[in-house]
């Protein structure tokens, strides 16, 4: 019964971690790039610079004018 359990709880940790987790986004950029995003990029209307997480971790930006299109990930 204990492995049952431990199966089930596994399960239900994997699915509540997943359900947890942001969508990634895809943007096409004008030049013909593709970006994958971790998680949703955050516009700055200020600085028109789009902001985002790449697939590493590391912060990124890039010019708002240069994305021709921000679509989300389906899981």
């Amino acid at each position: 019964m204990n492995k049952a359990a431990a199966i089930v709880s596994a399960c239900m940790m994997t699915f509540a971690l997943s359900a947890c987790s942001s969508p990634n986004y895809v943007m096409h950029t004008n030049d013909g790039r593709t970006i994958v995003s971790d998680g949703k990029p955050q516009t700055d209307d200020e600085t028109g610079m789009i902001s985002y997480k790449d697939a590493n971790g590391n912060k990124q930006q890039i010019n708002r004018t240069d994305v021709k299109e921000m679509v989300e990930l389906d899981h």
